[in-house]
């Protein structure tokens, strides 16, 4: 009985959405490697960088690149550090009913190499692609559903796979059969390699696009208080406190760590806000520091030394998703994974095609006759 059920569930959620998890397959195992093809694509275009012994200071990039850009027409949302000697800072400008400018400058000379529309760089569709089909909101809900279904597939995959009884049976490939079982194999084979990556991959991708659900659940399961969202408090008469202000508190709430990269606030609610790496930490994103835009008091601390159990198990989800938890053997790794839903569908489709219980494969049997004769 379990067996039947695994087995429709199987057969049929994999044709409903297979098309659409091969291509977040695809894109997945470009993104696995994204900040690498986006530097090549940054030195293609903007020229290479050579490193220096120093390099110029956050402000002076700001006011740089804030005369060039002036406001009203421009507004200062996103300011990154280069995590390599030789990568740019990247500044993001936001305009009003205009897509996002990405400004890119030299971190050793102050020097504007030039700018582009983010949502139009090759990485960033990507992404898009692979979070919401390119589609918006839309795209997210059907991309969540479809990463659930691939959470399920794995498992109905396990529960099916035909080596358990024979286990060394299970991983061969007859090369010397027929299309029919050669393509059974390949399936058989390919699927229990990945069905565990494919699974975390699946569920990790399903929290992430029904983040405003799942969140609470993963927060109730591990005990721990969902955090707050910080906002900062609009007075009369009060205005934003200088930047340089703004990251020396940042540096005194986190002294031991670096800044990384500074979300500005572009509502009079939002808050400044300032990404920390410790020495330890292969990650730019896991601590920040939350400030009030108009006081910069310090309203909320995320430190990864003393993140909670919710914390942790969220954070987590970056490295399982993508591969990066063992460096470049699992990214290596993801990268295939990636590749597998394809392979799985084909093969999939070519099983179904089979069927002896399939209205296509009777027309296709009665074909054959005809032709026969």
């Amino acid at each position: 009985m379990i067996r039947r059920t695994a087995f429709k569930l199987h057969r049929y959620l994999g044709l409903v959405a297979g098309l659409i998890i091969v291509i977040v397959g695809l894109t997945g195992s470009l993104l696995v490697f994204r900040h690498e093809i986006n530097h090549f694509l940054l030195q293609s275009q903007f020229g290479q960088i050579v490193p220096q012994q120093q390099q110029v200071s956050i402000l002076s990039v700001i006011d740089t690149v804030k005369a060039a850009y002036p406001e009203p027409k421009f507004t200062l949302s996103f300011f990154e550090l280069p995590t390599q000697a030789n990568a740019p800072i990247r500044v993001e400008l936001e305009s009003e009913n205009q897509p996002t400018t990405e400004v890119i400058v030299n971190p050793y000379t102050g020097k504007i190499l030039g700018d582009r529309i983010s949502q139009y760089a090759i990485m960033d569709i990507v992404y898009n692609l692979h979070n919401a089909l390119l589609t918006g909101e839309t795209g997210t809900i059907i991309v969540g559903i479809a990463a659930f279904f691939l959470f399920v597939l794995s498992i109905t995959g396990i529960i099916l796979w035909s080596g358990w009884r024979k286990l060394i049976n299970g991983f061969k490939i007859k090369t010397n059969a027929s299309i029919k079982r050669l393509n059974f194999d390949i399936h058989k084979v390919v699927g229990i390699i990945a069905a565990i990556f494919l699974a975390i991959t699946g569920f990790t991708g399903f929290c992430w696009n029904f983040y405003a659900y799942t969140q609470p659940i993963i927060y109730a399961a591990t005990f721990t208080p969902i955090p707050t969202k910080p906002v900062s408090k609009p007075a009369k008469g009060k205005s934003t406190i200088a930047i340089a202000q703004m990251l020396k508190r940042a540096e005194e709430a986190l002294p031991s760590a670096k800044t990384t990269y500074i979300s500005f606030p572009t509502t009079p609610e939002s808050v400044f806000m300032v990404g920390k790496q410790f020495p330890e930490e292969k990650e730019v994103w896991r601590s920040r520091v939350y400030l009030d835009r108009y006081t910069g008091e310090v309203l909320q601390l995320r430190n990864s030394r003393s993140l909670s159990l919710g914390d942790e198990v969220v954070d987590a989800f970056n490295p399982l998703h993508f591969g990066t938890f063992g460096g470049l053997p699992t990214r290596i790794l993801y990268f295939f994974v990636g590749l597998t839903p394809l392979i799985l569908f084909i093969t999939g489709l070519v099983m179904w095609w089979y069927q002896p219980n399939n209205s296509l494969a009777q027309k296709r049997r009665k074909l054959e006759k005809l032709n026969c004769k």
